[in-house]
């Protein structure tokens, strides 16, 4: 089983989003362990942004009550086999801190899918209800990619 880190700016929005839709998915996508970080979430954890609740909700997305934000943390790198950020900011701060070694288990989460490669996931974060919805529209198709991709490699 496969471990995957998924990583946004504040990890309220983007990325708990994505932990949420991967961990329902995870036995069918060959998961083990699936969490959330973000690269600049602040020291003290919150909850999941409201409306990202809402979305996930609508699609009966379990939410764990208990959940808080958490920064990437040094040991990321070693513990997870995938670490995937929603954006280049996010992609470029991973770069940063990510020993050279472990430099391999770092995109963009829309790299799972054909066509995609490259793009963003946006930030939702400053914008309405919809913007919230289309984020996971875009976080259900890298997981329907990445089901498609580990299907292909059996």
């Amino acid at each position: 089983m496969q471990s995957l880190l998924l990583v946004c700016t504040a990890n309220i929005c983007r990325s708990p989003m994505a932990e949420s839709v991967f961990k329902a998915q995870a036995t069918l996508l060959g998961l083990g362990r699936v969490a959330s970080a973000g690269v600049r979430a602040s020291s003290r954890a919150q909850g999941m942004d409201a409306r990202a609740i809402t979305a996930l909700g609508r699609r009966k997305y379990p939410v764990d009550k208990k959940w808080r934000s958490r920064r990437v943390e040094a040991e990321d790198y070693l513990r997870f086999d995938h670490i995937l950020a929603m954006d280049q900011d996010n992609l470029d701060a991973l770069r940063r801190q990510c020993p050279t070694e472990q430099q391999h288990k770092l995109r963009l989460l829309l790299d799972l899918v054909p066509g995609r490669q490259g793009q963003e996931v946006p930030d939702p974060y400053f914008g309405s209800p919809v913007g919230f919805e289309n984020v996971l529209d875009l976080i259900e198709l890298a997981a329907r990619s990445w089901s498609a991709a580990r299907a292909g490699a059996r």
